[in-house]
């Protein structure tokens, strides 16, 4: 299988997850995330799986300045229903990374390790575009992740080979442009704008412990 090769120059996630260690499934622990396990998990590569991986990036960094982040250990708080627009998509995404599931999600060993209920959505019809809340279970520390990729525009030619998509009435010369173009776009993204302030808002707020 062949990726783009910008995949490997975005930026790796790493974190320390104890149940992986308990059960010897990674050494330490220690679990890298690429922006290509993204890609397998979602099935395609777009701004939207390219802005989740980046926001739980974020949200990581912000949460543990000096330490590794401890997946299974952080509580997620959608600010959408699941099933509306992409916030499920952006939901599975940061389940990956950080390990927070909704009820469906792993139960734990005896008291430990749980990380069912630790993934939460708004109401249906009930947005308050305020971000997407992590929260760490150990200290409570917590911040708001706001991603907007409007800055970072479509080429304009991508209309109208857009619409043809959406008739099914692209020929082979479009689909390819179209693909290339399309990823083009998650390039920048992913590595012109990974710390662009303009694509990702961060707000710190008061520890609820």
């Amino acid at each position: 299988m062949t990726f783009p090769d910008f995949f490997d120059q975005a930026s790796v996630i790493r974190v320390r997850d104890p149940l992986a260690q308990l059960l010897g499934s990674a050494t330490d622990g220690i679990i890298d995330y690429r922006y290509v396990d993204a890609v397998r998990l979602a099935g395609h590569s777009c701004p939207t799986v390219a802005g989740a991986f980046l926001t739980a990036r974020a949200a990581l960094k912000a949460l543990y300045p000096d330490t590794l982040p401890e997946r299974g250990a952080i509580r997620v708080h959608m600010p959408s229903a699941e099933i509306e627009g992409t916030t499920g998509v952006v939901a599975q995404v940061l389940t990956l990374i950080t390990g927070a599931a909704a009820q469906g999600g792993f139960k734990g060993i005896g008291q430990r390790f749980a990380r069912n209920g630790l993934l939460t959505f708004a109401p249906e019809h009930v947005e308050h575009n305020a971000g997407i809340r992590f929260e760490r279970l150990d200290t409570g520390s917590a911040v708001l992740v706001h991603v907007d990729a409007h800055g970072i525009p479509a080429d304009a030619s991508q209309r109208e080979r857009m619409q043809a998509v959406i008739q099914q009435r692209e020929t082979p010369e479009q689909q390819a442009e179209f693909a290339r173009l399309w990823q083009e776009r998650v390039r920048r993204i992913l590595l012109q704008h990974a710390d662009d302030p303009a694509l990702l808002s961060i707000l710190e707020l008061p520890p609820t412990q």
